[in-house]
This record gives structure tokens, sequence and C-alpha cells, in this order.
């Protein structure tokens, strides 16, 4: 990865589209496991050697370490993809890109391709421009970039296996002079080697080596429709906590086909103190998280090929930023009870018993009070674990039996509750980047939503497997179908479902999409 320096900082965000079936499944798992650490080590192993002094582009090692790669290349399924029918596209002082072309197997489809890359060169002995020292030291760059590279390498190796095959076609490239300012990439989309209105995505791996918690970064997200949830079913194959930025700055790849109105996507396990410094060595690399992280990247790859077509750039994502990100994530305060209550279950008895009621509650003006228990609502015996889900869904007005703090004696209560009867217990918020999702703006607390788990910041894509093009289409759903509701959500890359259990009480809903807010 490119060190940065102080400047402009762009950033991006964009649409959704639905995935369509998955590649042959059979094919698909046979690339995957085709996926392994040994394979990466062994990539890895060789570029962050010693005999390559750093991969700086352009001498001795960067040279060698492209031979390297186009040899490698040489022995696979794949055509040359450089200049004058050779895996090498040469610019500038001596660099080298490296590049290799799978083609698809759909007459019509392969002429779209999808660029796969990772930049290969590094910074040789470091400078005080580009190390963080001590310099005059080789500069091995296990994580940045041999890491990136075996990824790309793997890839190749799981989609040449027989029947992996994708219909579009797939560049693999190897940039080089990414340190020197993206000069590689750049170089290319200057003077492309394959017709730039072909390249229909890009994808860029940049330090997959460091992967801890299991957090992968994730930019680009929005330069394109529906990537976050492209990447999400990828996900159920790697199982990663995705952290999605809006953001994108000059300091990778991605950059150069951002700045081409190509949709691109770049993939990072995040900097550390080995970062541009001579211990960047291959043992600290975890390579159990790069197999992952490329079992992810051929699952996208096979989701991706599978859509029966695929979105063009989003150019309203060059007008968002990342407080925009900020506010449109940030969750609503908790909504007020409809009681006004405090309470925990009854020990040795039926129902719940009150421990607080606030000062000018619907409950304070129906006279209840501290230490007596309620074992009626609206009819129904009271279970404690569901009695926030009752008031919330309930009708008013209504009635309720209690019981004295001091005695056996019952009461009945009649109760005004405040607002209107909530069912689901959800605020959503649209975002226009993503109309067949929702975002959860707001969970009420005790409400059947948040008793199945679901959080702010939770993106809906269906409920009861039926999906919808915007938020009130949601909305109705929420409040149509029949308990309880299975809801699909994503959360931070994860895909699952929530089972949300509807009170059994009549009622309506006070679900309302909300605009973006603080």
């Amino acid at each position: 990865m490119s060190r940065v320096w102080p400047g402009v900082v762009l950033l991006v965000a964009c649409c959704f589209w639905r995935p369509a079936e998955a590649a042959d499944a059979t094919a698909l798992v046979g690339a995957l496991d085709s996926i392994s650490t040994a394979e990466l080590q062994a990539y890895t192993d060789v570029l962050s050697n010693d005999t390559y002094e750093g991969r700086e582009a352009g001498s001795r090692g960067g040279q060698a370490a492209g031979r390297y790669l186009v040899d490698l290349l040489s022995r696979r399924q794949v055509h040359p993809a450089g200049d004058q029918g050779s895996y090498i596209q040469e610019f500038g002082s001596g660099y080298r890109n490296v590049l290799a072309m799978l083609e698809g197997s759909d007459p019509q489809l392969r002429q779209q391709v999808i660029v796969i890359g990772a930049h290969y060169d590094h910074v040789g002995y470091g400078t005080p421009q580009n190390s963080y020292g001590p310099t005059g030291y080789i500069h091995n760059g296990a994580d940045d970039n041999a890491s990136g590279v075996a990824g790309v390498l793997e890839v190749l190796d799981a989609l040449t296996r027989p029947g992996a095959g994708l219909s579009r076609s797939v560049l693999f490239a190897f940039w080089d002079a990414e340190e020197k300012g993206l000069l590689g990439s750049k170089h290319w989309l200057q003077h492309p080697t394959v017709a730039c209105e072909r390249i229909v995505m890009a994808i860029n791996l940049d330090m997959i080596g460091r992967l801890r918690q299991d957090r992968l970064e994730v930019y680009g997200i929005r330069t394109s429709s529906g990537l976050r949830r492209l990447l999400a079913e990828a996900n159920r194959h790697a199982d990663l906590v995705l952290e999605y930025s809006w953001e994108l700055r000059e300091d990778s790849d991605h950059y150069s086909f951002y700045e081409h109105n190509i949709p691109t996507l770049m993939l990072h396990t995040g900097l550390h103190a080995d970062y541009h410094r001579p211990s960047d060595d291959v043992e600290k690399l975890n390579l159990q998280g790069m197999c992952r992280v490329t079992r992810l990247v051929t699952a996208l790859l096979c989701t991706l090929d599978a859509q029966p077509a695929l979105p063009t750039f989003r150019p309203a994502c060059r007008q968002e930023r990342l407080g925009d990100q900020l506010r449109l994530e940030q969750p609503l305060p908790a909504r007020q009870g409809r009681l006004g209550i405090r309470y925990t279950p009854a020990e040795d008895a039926a129902g719940v018993v009150l421990t607080e009621v606030q000062a000018d509650s619907p409950a304070a003006r129906a006279g209840l009070k501290g230490g007596e228990r309620i074992v009626s609502f609206a009819g129904r015996r009271v279970d404690p674990a569901r009695f926030s889900a009752m008031v919330l869904a309930a009708q008013s007005p209504l009635e309720l039996l209690v019981a004295a703090a001091e005695s056996r004696a019952i009461r009945k209560v009649r109760v005004e509750l405040a607002g209107v009867p909530v069912r689901v217990g959800l605020t959503l918020r649209a975002d226009e980047a993503e109309p067949a999702a929702a975002l959860v703006a707001g969970v009420m607390p005790g409400s059947p939503a948040e008793l199945a788990g679901l959080l702010p910041r939770d993106r809906i894509y269906s409920v009861n497997g039926k999906g919808f093009s915007n938020v009130d289409e949601l909305r109705e759903l929420l409040l149509r179908l029949p308990s309880p509701l299975v809801i699909e959500y994503e959360r931070r890359g994860r895909l699952g479902e929530a089972v949300v259990e509807l009170a059994e009480l009549p009622a309506t809903d006070s679900l309302t999409p909300t605009p973006p807010g603080p």
C-alpha cells in the first residue's frame, strides 16, 4: 500500500441490486476448497525472500519478481494480456505490469471483464520518503503486498480448476510501481491492453495478511449498486466481519479505477506497526486469515458472475462524504415506553413487580405504585419475558389486574397508554443507494424486534422470504404478514435471520421511515 501524505480525500457511495443464483454449487465448493494456506505461504515465501531485495519497481529485485510471476502465469490456463502477446506491459524506468486473462465461457458475457489485481512492488531498502525506518535494510513487504499477490494467484488457481470457469472474463493484474504513486494501474488505464469499456468491475487486494479479530476493511462499497449485499452473500463462505467505509483515498490501485468511473472494491486487513518497515516479514502473516479473504474474493467473483446484468458506476458517490455515512448510520434515541414503569419478574407468584413508576406517566396517572404486582394485562396473564412487547402492542385504554404490595388483594385498574400500538418495534431509514434494503435506525426496548436480536445499523433484506423495493414496501410486509416474522438481515457483512414473535394482541404499528438524522 502506498504511503499517503496530507492531501485531498475523496469519499464515495452506491446503489443496490439483488444477487442472482450462485454459479454451479459443486464447482464453487471445489474452487473454494482448493484455496490453501500451504500455497499462500509458498507464494509469500518466495516474494518476501531477500533475493528480491524488497521488490522496488525498476530495480533488479523488482524485475526478478516480475519474471517469477510471468513464469507462474505461463504454466497456467490463462492468456497473456500484456503488450505484443506477452504477459508484460513495460513503462517508466524499467517498470513492468504483469497481466493475464482468463477468458469467459459465455459468447456474449465474455466481452465483459472483471479485473482483480494487487501490486507486487515494495520499497526496496527504504528511504525517508517511503519508509518508517530503519532505512538501508531490505524491506521484504510480506504483507505489503506479497499477501495480496498471493491472494490473486490463489484466486486464479481456484478459477482455473475444471468446471470452475466464469461466464465473464477475468483480468489478473499484478501492478508495478504502486509505491511510487500508483503508476502501474494509472499507466494501464491510460494505455489499456484490454478496452476500458469492457471493464465492469475492479477488485484490489492490498495488505490482506494481518487479519485480526476477523475484521476485513472494505473500501469502494458504494461505487455501484448492491455491492454491500453481494459481498454479504459471498461472505457466507468466509464469515468475516466486514468493516465498510465510504472513504476512498489515493492510497492503492483501486483509486485509479475510481477515477475512470469504474466500480471498484479494495480489501485490506489494516495497518500495523511493521508497515513500511524492514520488519514486515513472512512469519508474521496470518495465513488462515489470508485463506478466508481469498475465499471471500473467489466467492464474490462467482456471485458477481451470476448476475444477468451488472450495474454501472454510480456518479452520486462523488458527492458523498464520510460525514454522510456517520449521519445515516447514527442510531435514533430510544423511544419512551407506553406505560412508564420499570419492573422485575415476580419470584414466587405470577406477573411482574413494579420497581419504578415514572412521574406523570400513564402508570402514575392510573394510580399504580412501586411494589405492586401486575398479574393480568388486557385480559391476558402476564408473561414477564414478553410483557414489554404486550404493552407496546396493546390497544388503549385497557384494564389491568394489580395485586397490592403487602396483601393478596387484587384491584382492577384502567390505563390510557401513551402513543399508538407498536407491532414490531423498528424504526426504519431509507438509503437511496440501497433501495431494496432498509437500515434499522432504532429498536424499541422490550419490543419483539429487540427480543429477536435486531440492532440499530442492521440492514434488512427480506421478510418471510419476500423482498421489497423500498422502505414503504417493507413497512407493509411487517404490518401484514403473520407471526412469526423471519427477517433476513445483514450485520457488518454477515447475513442472519431474526425470528420475530409478535405479541398476541390486536395492534396497528407506528413503523415509519425517517430521513437520515443524528
